[in-house]
């Protein structure tokens, strides 16, 4: 009676004060030892388990289950195994309440042999119809083999939640998506009801179909089921929203979270930064930490973008001080985020020697090296990189024939991009996108093979669309070139197209600006107005003291514009006796030569770069960033800069770093 008593008492203990009180009431009753360590094990207590256990001469089954379900619990796979094995050499028979944990550590350490091995154990003794065993089974294949996943689902006379989520679960991280959706329609058939794990599951479909109306329907029965404010459904709903461009919904979904752990941090945070709202993803960031939130390797992934697109330098090295700091630094993801963020923040030396600490770099490292060194300007290392990549088997992609053809446009290499893009084709079988049209298109146009060029892309197949995007690369390099007519024909090819193509209008209007054509120029001014269309204003920024600075073309507004305007006076006066004469044919404006010249001085970038010398002490490198493409003038002015002031000036444009040194630049005035 007392012994029945204390079995009773044994699945209610919760804490390791009970269970040390029921260990002595017991002893007291010479309870059977199998019974006390149950009880540590079932509360994973394994120095408690492994006293009792190893006190045992002759351990009985109910002791090996014990002390191997302790093992799994904690983590402890190998132990699982081994205990396993010792408990099959003391001819003990396992059953159903131990292949689960076994299958479990198979599928943890990732030993598919054994895994197979202990299915066919299974079989033999009869267990493949029991659901936990099934379902522990079903786990394991479906990190491998989704076939074997199915087929043990069919061959279960009995099936619970666990089995229907399971195969539902492994069709949607497998990429099989009409599939998971159809188990959750045939589940339903079944009589069960989707819970928080079926629908987490799902939500990332919506997400990768950008099937938003589809995810609102979960979003609904989740709030009709009370899983709303369920971490894993609030996290996938933030996800999926993101995804779907409607990251104000994201930001609600968070905000209503009764509790938020790293996993809602980093969607809402990686939502941000998708979504091109670099500022919320790091003030998230920052608050995330204030709220003492631990950052997991997925939050660097996503966060580094922010810092490489606005150039963020000093946040970069504090993120990365904090990824040695957490011993993240041997993660490849993070280490490909980290080299990527210097590589745009013009640390490219920085990005190079992250990547040759990498022990096995992957396609996204190698693609990220070699982009990094097409935007520098330094075109034979990427193509060197490429080759390396090659040699060390790793197979490109179509990214990184995107980021090698790149660096051919940047450097001029026509032959070699010909070659690379043949060699897509017909050595690996990639279908040429729009990024490589465009990067092939650019590139001739560059060289001044404009009409070669306008061939190329009237040669894409018809199944690839002939955006506005590819065509306007040429149309850029027509306005270079002063080519207007055949500036014409691209236009109208774009205007067919994509009648409100913004970039298109400024283009041409420039191009007869250039050659003149004022009334031209004029009538697409007037058309852009009617339009609603407005010109881009050209901005430069520079980052000092931690702070970031802005400049528009022609701004009179920022603190020290007076210092910066006689500093700009002084550097000219000097230029000047040099040898600098200001080129004006990139003054768009019917306005005297002498007016033509100061609107030259008071460029986006020539303020920043005017501020960043006043600011700094002598030697420092200046580090501005454009959104619009450096003028041939502000080019030519820079190089005489970087010569007086004896400075390194890093200027990254829309399309590349220039890094201006002793009156040269490393575009090799190419670009």
């Amino acid at each position: 009676m007392a012994k029945s008593i204390l079995q009773s008492h044994s699945y209610r203990v919760k804490s390791k004060q009970e269970a040390k009180q029921l260990h002595a009431q017991m002893i007291r009753t010479r309870a059977p030892t199998s019974l006390v360590l149950s009880v540590y094990s079932n509360l994973g207590l394994l120095r408690e388990s492994l006293l009792i256990f190893n006190s045992l001469t002759s351990p009985s089954y109910v002791a090996w289950k014990s002390i191997i379900r302790c093992y799994t619990s904690l983590g402890l796979f190998h132990q699982s195994l081994l205990s396993f094995a010792r408990m099959r050499a003391s001819a003990a028979r396992p059953d159903r309440d131990v292949f689960p944990s076994i299958v479990k550590s198979c599928t943890h350490l990732m030993d598919w042999k054994l895994g197979q091995s202990l299915h066919g154990s299974i079989i033999r003794v009869g267990l493949e119809i029991d659901v936990y065993t099934g379902n522990a089974l079903m786990n394991m294949y479906g990190k491998v083999c989704m076939g074997s996943v199915r087929k043990v689902f069919d061959e279960m006379p009995e099936r619970d939640l666990v089995s229907w989520n399971t195969v539902i679960a492994g069709n949607a991280g497998n990429g099989m998506y009409r599939e998971a959706l159809e188990m959750v329609r045939e589940m339903g058939g079944a009589g069960l009801k989707p819970d928080s794990f079926t629908l987490s599951s799902v939500l990332p479909i919506f997400a990768e179909y950008v099937d938003v109306s589809r995810g609102m329907e979960i979003h609904g029965y989740a709030i009709r089921h009370g899983f709303d404010s369920d971490l894993f459904i609030g996290s996938s709903l933030i996800d999926m929203y993101a995804k779907c461009t409607m990251v104000e919904k994201s930001r609600q979904i968070f905000d209503f979270l009764p509790q938020r752990d790293a996993i809602s941090w980093n969607s809402m945070i990686a939502g941000c930064v998708q979504n091109g709202l670099f500022d919320e993803g790091l003030r998230l960031f920052r608050r995330m930490l204030e709220n003492s939130i631990k950052p997991r390797h997925v939050t660097f992934s996503s966060i580094m973008p922010a810092c490489a697109h606005l150039t963020t330098m000093h946040l970069g090295k504090q993120l990365h001080g904090y990824i040695l700091r957490c011993g993240f630094d041997d993660n490849e993801f993070i280490s490909s985020s980290l080299l990527d963020m210097y590589a745009k923040c013009g640390r490219i030396h920085i990005a190079r020697r992250i990547f040759e600490k990498m022990e096995s770099p992957d396609i996204v490292s190698w693609t990220a090296m070699i982009m990094g060194c097409a935007l520098h300007g330094h075109a034979h290392d990427a193509l060197f990189l490429f080759q390396q990549m090659k040699v060390n088997n790793v197979r490109p992609n179509y990214v990184a024939f995107v980021a090698v053809l790149t660096a051919c446009s940047h450097a001029g290499l026509v032959d070699q991009a010909r070659k690379l893009f043949d060699s897509m084709v017909g050595d690996y079988g990639i279908s040429p996108g729009l990024e490589h049209y465009a990067a092939v298109a650019d590139l001739l146009g560059r060289a001044g093979r404009l009409e070669e060029a306008y061939e190329f892309i009237s040669s894409m197949p018809r199944e690839q669309e002939r955006t506005g995007s590819v065509w306007s690369t040429l149309l850029a390099a027509c306005r270079v070139h002063k080519n207007a007519e055949l500036a014409e024909k691209v236009a109208e090819n774009i205007f067919k197209i994509d009648p409100e193509n913004m970039g298109a209008y400024v283009l041409m209007s420039n191009v007869y600006s250039a050659a003149g054509r004022w009334k031209d120029a004029a009538r697409l001014r007037i058309a852009m107005k009617g339009r609603g269309i407005r010109k881009k204003p050209a901005c430069s920024w520079i980052e000092i003291k931690n702070k970031v600075h802005a400049f528009m073309a022609g701004d009179e507004s920022h603190p020290k514009y007076y210092e910066i305007k006689e500093a700009l006076g002084v550097l000219l006066e000097r230029m000047e006796r040099e040898g600098y004469v200001p080129n004006t044919d990139d003054v768009l404006h019917d306005v005297e030569e002498e007016q033509k010249r100061h609107l030259l001085c008071s460029h986006s970038e020539r303020l920043a770069i005017a501020f960043g010398i006043i600011s700094t002490p002598p030697g420092t490198t200046i580090r501005v960033t454009k959104n619009l493409r450096v003028c041939v003038d502000c080019h030519i002015a820079t190089k005489f800069i970087s010569k007086i002031v004896g400075r390194e000036i890093i200027v990254r444009d829309v399309s590349r770093f220039h890094h201006f040194k002793d009156g040269k630049c490393s575009c090799g005035d190419y670009w």
